[in-house]
């Protein structure tokens, strides 16, 4: 950062740290003693496809990886989502999984191509909630759907509160984007 973005209080972007997904697991055990809310075993990977060989390859490469328990889609905005299908006592393992796609995309040079990765919670009343990691912000934060594009505000300030502490969330609540229509959630 410069002297002028300094000047005109400009800062620079967080430095995505893919290996933030770890601290889900034990966040998930949390989020479950405090709210009920607990882990599906659904998960999902957003990015926007490249054009070209390379990048053809890397996603056959990933698709390959996680064999069955992977399913690709497209949604409205342009992005390709990856929804991989674990057991839900194995959120480990699906973060691991999440992980593994977020790092093969980011080592081959497509990491600007990441939007976010999800991991889905719900209780036996029907709630549902995400929790997202912004990969371009390094934070994470929940969403939780409600039917008709609404949103359930008091569940995700709720869980803010019990996941503070257990993951980087993401301060400003202007960028808790909403993933309507994301797989798994």
């Amino acid at each position: 950062m410069g002297w002028l973005d300094a000047l005109l209080g400009r800062s620079k972007p967080a430095k995505p740290d893919l290996d933030a997904l770890f601290a889900l697991p034990s966040a998930a055990v949390t989020l479950q003693a405090a709210t009920g809310l607990a882990p599906t075993g659904l998960g999902s990977v957003a990015f926007r496809a490249a054009e070209g060989g390379a990048f053809a390859t890397l996603e056959r490469d990933v698709k390959a990886l996680l064999g069955e328990r992977v399913v690709q889609s497209d949604d409205g905005y342009g992005y390709t989502w990856l929804l991989v299908n674990r057991p839900p006592e194995a959120v480990a393992d699906l973060v691991t999984e999440l992980h593994a796609v977020n790092s093969s995309l980011e080592d081959a040079g497509f990491g600007s191509s990441l939007l976010c990765s999800l991991v889905s919670f719900a209780d036996p009343e029907g709630r549902r909630l995400a929790v997202v990691y912004l990969y371009k912000r390094g934070t994470f934060y929940p969403f939780a759907p409600l039917p008709g594009q609404k949103r359930d505000n008091a569940l995700e300030l709720q869980v803010r509160g019990v996941l503070d502490g257990e993951l980087p969330l993401e301060s400003d609540l202007g960028r808790w984007f909403p993933v309507w229509g994301a797989p798994g959630v």
